[in-house]
């Protein structure tokens, strides 16, 4: 809604929690259903965060994920769905899967979503899919090196899925040789800047 359309609207500066840099916010007046404002009161809660910050929150993930998901062709799926059909799954079949269709449908995605495709709006995109897929990870920088650790208890199959596909992505597209390990529930990956 635009100040046009009967909200109030001002530009302030504001601390984006680390103390240092500020970011640009704008004040807005919106109605809300209330039933609607009192799940959001009831999840701040739980979460033990502000109210405006649970809502900046969702309002990020709408416009940096959310939105995108029905142009790209993403679909929400049950992890039981996921792992139940990677474990039936030869390696083979896995492997062949990330390379005919997993690389390209990824580069494409992430490509449409960033606008770009670098090292390090590839790497923004894969922790954005991380935190919006509920797979749990870890993102370190130390010494020029990204160190990816992702938690997901899917199978070796869909560890393998990623190893594969993330191979291809960094060594085909972004010319970076990564270096992977894979269990059944753990897929750990680092790349130079």
């Amino acid at each position: 809604m635009s100040p046009a359309a009967g909200s109030e609207a001002s530009i302030n500066g504001s601390s984006n929690g680390s103390g240092n840099s500020k970011r640009a916010t704008v004040t807005m007046t919106f109605r809300i259903e209330e039933s609607v404002m009192a799940a959001l009161r009831s999840e701040s809660e739980k979460k033990e965060v502000s109210l405006n910050t649970l809502v900046n929150q969702v309002l990020k993930r709408f416009v940096e994920w959310d939105m995108f998901e029905p142009k790209v062709g993403m679909i929400p799926i049950a992890r039981p769905v996921v792992q139940t059909l990677f474990e039936k799954m030869s390696r083979e079949g896995v492997v062949e899967m990330a390379q005919k269709v997993g690389k390209g449908a990824v580069h494409d995605i992430a490509l449409f979503m960033k606008s770009k495709m670098d090292l390090d709006s590839f790497l923004s995109w894969l922790e954005m899919r991380m935190k919006n897929s509920s797979i749990e990870f870890s993102h370190r920088v130390r010494d020029g090196r990204h160190v990816f650790i992702m938690k997901h208890d899917l199978g070796y199959n869909w560890s393998l899925y990623h190893k594969t596909l993330l191979e291809l992505i960094f060594n085909e597209v972004l010319q970076k040789r990564v270096e992977s390990v894979i269990t059944a529930s753990m897929l750990t990956f680092a790349v130079e800047d």
